[in-house]
């Protein structure tokens, strides 16, 4: 396991064993789907990260599902196994066969180019509705940018509208 942040140790502590009861309790669902999988954890922004990594995607789009609706759901339910062992409420990211990574990289480009059309245009944009994983991309992103972004509306038609810097 490797950090990309310089946590204090009790922390770094905490953030390691969370990724471990992770990882323990995918590679038992993988096991029980009969699913092949290699789980890989890191820390990354003060949280813990597990990965299932394959050889073959296709092999686990169903624990994907459309639009990440089910590795949302594995999320949660991954969270609530390391609290039950830990006490403590998890902030863990779960990513599988690379579906988060890849649609962070689509968001990113998705806020770069709405972040022009609306210092072009000088009028704020609203996008299509995203779940909470994709809105905290698109938020960053626009901050880095130096505009405003707000979320409005309750899930799911939660969405984020992109304004000129006040």
């Amino acid at each position: 396991m490797t950090t990309q942040n310089t946590e204090p140790t009790s922390t770094t502590s905490r953030l390691e064993e969370e990724g471990e009861i992770a990882a323990d309790y995918l590679e038992e669902l993988l096991d029980i789907a009969d699913l092949d999988g290699e789980i890989d954890m890191d820390i990354d922004h003060g949280r813990a990260t597990v990965e299932v990594i394959t050889d073959d995607p296709a092999q686990l789009a169903e624990l994907v599902g459309t639009d990440g609706e089910v590795l949302d759901a594995l999320q949660e339910l991954t969270r609530l196994a390391v609290q039950a062992r830990t006490g403590e409420r998890s902030r863990l990211m779960l990513d599988i066969a690379g579906y988060r990574a890849t649609r962070r990289s689509e968001l990113t480009v998705l806020a770069e180019k709405t972040i022009a059309d609306v210092r072009e245009s000088g009028v704020a944009i609203a996008l299509a509705p995203m779940n909470a994983f994709e809105r905290k991309v698109v938020h960053d992103v626009v901050t880095a940018a130096g505009l405003t972004s707000e979320s409005h509306g309750v899930d799911p038609a939660r969405h984020i509208t992109i304004s000129p810097s006040a």
